[in-house]
C-alpha cells in the first residue's frame, strides 16, 4: 500500500518525527507539500469553495488543508496503486500499522474508505453498523454516524476518483469523508471505521486553529450558523434511532481499550512545547 503524508514546508521538524516514527514501523511515505494559508492568497482559495455551507464559511485553514488532501488524492491516482494510506504530519500510529500499512489484503471488497484514526475523547461514542473481523486485533464497521478528523485513512482508487471530482466545496475535508450529516459523498462512499483506532493525532497545536478562532467569537453570524449546524447535525436522527432500535447499529468504542498495547509515544510533544 502507498503511503502519502501531507507536511509543511516549514514544518520540517514534524517531517523529521513522522519520518522516524514510520521507519520505526518498517515504513516509509511520500510527502505531499501541504497548502500553506499562511501564503496562499484568498482569490486563489475561492474558486474551490462555496461562500458557505451547512457547517457555515470553512476557515481558511480548513480549506488549506482540504486542497493539501486532494494533493495527496491526486498523487494517489498517478501513482497506479489500488489503495493508498494518507496521513497529517501530526498521527501517532499504533504498532499495527506496521503490518496492515504494508498490504492490502484484509481489505473488504466493495470498502473503498476506512478511518484509521480515533477523534475526539476517550469515552466518545460512534454509531456504527455491522462488524466485519479482519484479525484478531481489529474489526471494520459502516460510519453511520459524524465522526470527524481527517489525519490517518485509508482509500481505494475509486474513492479517490470521486472525490477529485468535487469542484466547490462546502464543507472541510474531515466531513466531506466521514459525516455523513452534512455530507452526501460521505453516504455514498459509506466510510469504514476501523475498531480500535490504530491512530490519533497528538494533543500540540494545530497549524490551522489559529485561522478558526475569529469564526467563534459570539455574533449574530455565529448563531445563525450554529442554528443551520444544528438542523444538518439533525437530519439523520430518525434514521439512526431506527437501526438502533432495530438493532442494525450501536454505539461503539472508537479508542483503543486499555488492554491493548499503548500507541506509539508522541514523537511531536516536545516540538509542539517549543
Amino acid at each position: 500500500m502507498h503511503v502519502f503524508l501531507i507536511n509543511l514546508d516549514r514544518r520540517k521538524d514534524r517531517l523529521a518525527a513522522m519520518t522516524a516514527q514510520l521507519a520505526s514501523l518498517g515504513l516509509t511515505a511520500t510527502r505531499i507539500p501541504a497548502i500553506d494559508a499562511d501564503i496562499v492568497a484568498d482569490e486563489w482559495l475561492r474558486q474551490f469553495f462555496a461562500p458557505r455551507g451547512p457547517l457555515g464559511a470553512i476557515p481558511k485553514g480548513d480549506q488549506c488543508c482540504s486542497l493539501s488532501h486532494r494533493r495527496a488524492w491526486a498523487a494517489f491516482l498517478n501513482s497506479g496503486a489500488p489503495y493508498a494510506a494518507v496521513l497529517e504530519d501530526d498521527v501517532v500510529l499504533d504498532a499495527s500499522a506496521s503490518r496492515l500499512f504494508k498490504h492490502h489484503d484484509w481489505i473488504p471488497d466493495g470498502v473503498d474508505v476506512i478511518k484509521l484514526e480515533h477523534f475526539g475523547p476517550n469515552h466518545q461514542r460512534v454509531l456504527v453498523g455491522e462488524e466485519r473481523s479482519i484479525g484478531p486485533d481489529h474489526t471494520l464497521a459502516p460510519i453511520l454516524s459524524r465522526h470527524t478528523g481527517a489525519a490517518c485513512y485509508v482509500m481505494s482508487r475509486a474513492a479517490a476518483f470521486k472525490l477529485i471530482q468535487v469542484q466547490r466545496w462546502s464543507v472541510p475535508v474531515d466531513h466531506l469523508l466521514f459525516n455523513p450529516n452534512v455530507s452526501p459523498l460521505a453516504e455514498e462512499l459509506r466510510p469504514f471505521q476501523m475498531l480500535p483506532a490504530l491512530a490519533r493525532q497528538c494533543d500540540g497545536v494545530s497549524d490551522i486553529r489559529p485561522w478558526r478562532l475569529p469564526g467563534r467569537r459570539f455574533s449574530l453570524k455565529l448563531a445563525r450558523r450554529e442554528i443551520v449546524r444544528a438542523y444538518y447535525e439533525c437530519r439523520l436522527l430518525p434514521k439512526q434511532i431506527a437501526a438502533l432500535l432495530a438493532g442494525e447499529a450501536r454505539l461503539a468504542r472508537v479508542a483503543a481499550t486499555a488492554n491493548r498495547p499503548s500507541p506509539i509515544a508522541s514523537p511531536f510533544a516536545r516540538a509542539e512545547r517549543a
